[in-house]
């Protein structure tokens, strides 16, 4: 990007120029594989065996750098060591004041050093998406894997920044004893808990944890969220974040997570009778589930465009709205109105403020602690699609309050539309609207697009003047365009424009999401018209059951997060899952009779649960390969993936209400043909994206 080269001309450091990977001499090598392949006079194993080999020649240039500068300053550590020795014997205040600052100097270099090792695995990983990008391959994932799990790997080095940790532990403790010398003797490995109070040492904590870069479960279930972030920190200056952020706030935007899910999935069990008590068919289930759906695919967008402004303000509104729909919707009962419930249901949806809920955390959240909001996010998703069936099925009472009628049906729009009550109020007491980032701020770092470029080769390493490069090649001005289009900051300012920056790749990926979406909600949204036929099952077993499902989400991925995902690869994962998914919609058809309790539970767990693992890999991998002009802006990653999401349970709610015009007994085939239709597509287009790409 030209900003990510103009900030990197701006901090480079002059005597280690020799050192930084070759970002020039690599990208020109892959626009010459790029012709060579289109004329066909390369092979492709040729192709990624030299360029591995290109990669495994600078990054261990990098490394034995690293190294060398490490051994420096644990040297002058060992130094300053043997002076603090003779302050055991006899204090002398100066000598203190010396070996502290001269502590901090070493501090200050450690930061340097940190900030090169940054540098060249942004370098690096940027290097990796453009050759898969220009070349049509997987590379990134063949060559990650193959280098980082290597016990010789050197890769590790980069990316863990092994060994630094030592040193910065070891300016730490000797900073805290020196502190300490007139008081407790304590290290700091006796008081973990006490931070120490330096200026260096909590910069040092800072580009550590934005240097931190594993694939543990912390970080799988953040990217499940699929909250972009953005690619090049700034290593040097105070985070904006930091001023903008507040728990409390953080705090009610979980929990308007949670109630909404809450909200979506506590109807579930008793759709079916409250249609049916409307002088509906059961199916109309479908319609009824599905218009909240409906109208989300409208107010992601303009709930998107309103957190530009504000984040306050719209969760009051979805508050405000989500009280009136839930109140129309347990009203529809005494009302004798299926319009009302619908109507209710719509203004439900109209309030959801997911959107919101996730550019507060990537807008407003230190970079430090956002992987664990963005876990909190997913935690509190999937708590309330596990909650929202429990309490429907605690709901079984029958009353009357003057003229209100309080049943199985109501109460659930009841009970929430108290829940949003109190929340609005909560809402107004406890959260604090974060100072907006002033316009300068957004822009001030691609307003000079046309006189910055990406890089200038060995003098300066991932610094881009392609536009004062003499004897450049003749496709000079395109590739600028392209990185511009690609790695430009600037968010984008359509949908139409954020479908162009979706590679083959990613657009297989949210397909794979729609059909899982799909699948999933054909699962869920039908399960008590289907359980009534074939199991005459009350709505406390079907709540019961679809709590069994809820509560398998976050073990899922912890399983997945921890393990699998750190022994196989994510395509091997994606393609695995696809088709046990495929296998669970098979077994769930209705072709032996009698259609067993057994069948039915054990097919749809095997499916729901692999659908849960395809959406977190899925989900993963597209945080990472998404362009970062989709990391903020209104029409961001997160809203894409809402919306096709949405769209999904859209059509799979309609397929529902269709499909009772075939009758009951059909209604459960009806509707798992098109799941398997679409399964079956998603595993073909990602057999061909992959095959194309190895």
């Amino acid at each position: 990007m030209v900003a990510f080269g103009k900030k990197l001309k701006d901090r480079q450091i002059e005597e280690w120029q020799g050192y930084y990977i070759n970002y020039k001499l690599m990208k020109k090598k892959v626009k010459q594989y790029a012709r060579q392949i289109e004329t066909g006079g390369i092979e492709r194993r040729y192709v990624l065996k030299d360029f591995s080999r290109m990669l495994d020649i600078q990054i261990e240039k990098v490394v034995l750098f690293l190294l060398e500068q490490q051994g420096i300053l644990s040297s002058r550590i060992a130094k300053f060591g043997e002076q603090q020795e003779t302050l055991q014997i006899e204090l002398d205040l100066v000598k203190i004041a010396a070996l502290r600052e001269g502590y901090r100097d070493i501090g200050r270099d450690l930061l340097k050093l940190l900030f090169f090792v940054e540098i060249n695995a942004i370098g690096l990983r940027k290097i990796l998406k453009k050759f898969d990008k220009r070349l049509g391959y997987g590379f990134t994932d063949y060559y990650v894997k193959t280098r980082a799990n290597h016990p010789y790997s050197q890769l590790q080095q980069v990316f863990k920044h092994v060994g630094l940790g030592a040193v910065v532990g070891a300016i730490s403790r000797n900073l805290a004893e020196l502190e300490d010398r007139q008081g407790s003797y304590l290290s700091i490995y006796d008081q973990p808990t006490r931070p120490l109070q330096d200026p260096v040492i909590d910069a040092i904590r800072a580009a550590v944890d934005r240097l931190s870069y594993s694939t543990n479960f912390l970080t799988f279930l953040g990217q499940h969220a699929l909250i972009m972030h953005e690619e090049l920190p700034m290593p040097t200056e105070e985070n904006p974040d930091d001023e903008r952020y507040n728990f409390m706030s953080l705090f009610m935007n979980l929990v308007n997570t949670f109630l909404y899910m809450v909200n979506t999935y506590i109807i579930v069990p008793t759709a079916d009778d409250y249609s049916m008590s409307l002088g509906a068919a059961a199916t109309v289930c479908g319609v009824v589930i599905g218009a909240m759906a409906v109208a989300q695919i409208f107010s992601s967008i303009y709930f998107s465009a309103w957190s530009n402004k504000s984040y306050f303000k719209p969760l009051v509104f979805s508050s405000i709205l989500l009280f009136i729909g839930n109140v129309m919707y347990a009203l529809a009962y005494d009302f004798n109105s299926i319009s009302v419930l619908l109507l209710g249901r719509l203004f439900c949806g109209l309030g959801s403020a997911r959107a919101v809920n996730r550019r507060y955390i990537s807008d407003c959240v230190p970079l430090k602690i956002r992987m664990q909001a963005s876990a909190g996010f997913v935690s509190a998703s999937a708590l309330g699609m596990a909650c929202g069936p429990a309490l429907a099925g605690l709901l079984q009472v029958k009353f009357k309050i003057y003229m209100i009628h309080i049943n199985q049906n109501t109460l659930p729009g009841w009970v929430m539309a108290v829940a949003w009550l109190f929340y609005l109020i909560w809402l107004s007491i406890s959260f604090r609207e974060p100072d907006r980032l002033s316009h300068k701020d957004l822009v001030h770092d691609y307003d000079t697009l046309g006189s910055d470029a990406l890089e200038k080769g060995a003098t300066q390493p991932l610094l881009s003047s392609e536009a004062h490069q003499d004897g450049e090649d003749d496709d000079q001005e395109c590739d600028v365009s392209e990185e511009l289009l690609e790695d430009s900051h600037a968010p984008v300012s359509s949908l139409k424009a954020a479908y162009k920056l979706l590679t083959p790749s990613v657009k297989v990926q949210l397909l794979i999401y729609f059909m899982l979406k799909y699948a999933m909600e054909i699962l869920l949204a039908e399960s008590s018209v289907i359980t009534s036929y074939y199991f005459h099952w009350t709505t406390g077993k079907v709540s019961i059951f679809l709590v069994c499902l809820g509560l398998t989400v976050l073990p899922v991925n912890i399983i997945i997060g921890r393990n699998i995902s750190n022994i196989f690869e994510d395509r091997q994962i994606l393609l695995a899952s696809e088709i046990m998914v495929f296998l669970g919609i098979l077994a769930s058809f209705n072709v032996i009779i009698p259609y067993t309790v057994t069948q039915y539970v054990l097919s749809g767990l095997v499916m729901f649960v692999s659908a849960e693992v395809l959406e977190g890999v899925n989900l993963s991998l597209l945080s990472r390969v998404m362009s970062s002009r989709l990391s903020r802006g209104t029409y961001n990653g997160g809203l894409l993936s809402t919306e096709a999401g949405t769209i999904a349970r859209v059509i799979a709610d309609a397929t529902i209400t269709l499909g009772g015009y075939a009758g009951e007994s059909r209604l459960l085939n009806v509707t798992l043909l098109p799941s398997l239709a679409i399964c079956i597509l998603t595993i073909i287009c990602t057999c061909l994206t992959y095959n194309s790409q190895y």
